[in-house]
């Protein structure tokens, strides 16, 4: 397929993911909205969820273990540490355009999430073994953003290199660690609904915007070659 042929393929991804991103940024200034209006529906929804979901102050070790280990995918370091590989295999194909698109989207996140905890001011929920033993802010939430940026890092990657039924498979799986890492945020005690949910989009907006930006949405310059088939 020529480069006359790859361009309206190449439009209609950009738009696509254009689409998303508005929609994420929309979702987040509404969410951010509502926690600093104190929406009476969005804020009575988020305590009840809070309540009913905390796995309670008299927790077991062995359960907060466990949850602590599920919540780590979020967490930036494991981002490094799962990222660092990718990196050297496109280092090693001298795909430094992409390369500088997955360290761009995974550094900036953080500071990013950071700067909208501080500019929405929401306290955690105040549960004493919760989020009233965090000194830092609530809205939103720095794990849900960060796996939301890796996973969809990883989905954008792997993309061209997929068959349809595989990419079924990767998207249900991301979509999966993504709600997981989400309610061990509400087990844990640490954030309210509205705080996950605002953290979800802005990993998918932020990521495929810098995807955008890069060109490494599938068939752009940044984008792995689709695998060819055998």
């Amino acid at each position: 397929m020529d480069v006359l042929q790859q361009t309206p393929e190449r439009a209609t991804v950009r738009r696509r993911a254009l689409a998303a991103v508005a929609a994420a940024a929309a979702v987040l200034l509404a969410l951010a909205a509502g926690v600093l209006a104190g929406w009476a529906p969005q804020v009575r929804l988020d305590e009840a969820l809070s309540t009913a979901l905390y796995a309670g102050d008299d927790r077991s070790a062995l359960h907060g273990a466990l949850l602590e280990v599920l919540t780590t995918p979020g967490v930036a370091w494991f981002r490094v540490v799962v990222s660092l590989p990718v990196l050297f295999w496109l280092g090693a194909r001298r795909a430094w355009r992409t390369a500088a698109w997955v360290v761009t989207a995974n550094v900036l996140v953080a500071p990013l999430t950071t700067l909208l905890k501080e500019a929405v001011g929401r306290v955690r929920p105040a549960f004493e073994d919760g989020g009233a033993s965090y000194d830092t802010l609530s809205f939103p939430s720095g794990h849900s953003s960060g796996i939301a940026t890796l996973v969809t890092i990883a989905l954008v990657l792997a993309w061209p290199r997929l068959s349809p039924a595989r990419r079924r498979l990767a998207l249900a799986a991301g979509v999966a660690l993504a709600v997981l890492v989400g309610l061990t945020r509400t087990w844990l005690g640490v954030h309210f609904l509205s705080d996950v949910l605002g953290g979800w989009a802005l990993g998918v907006g932020w990521t495929l915007l810098m995807a955008s930006a890069f060109d490494a949405l599938p068939g752009g310059r940044a984008a792995l070659p689709a695998r060819e088939a055998s």
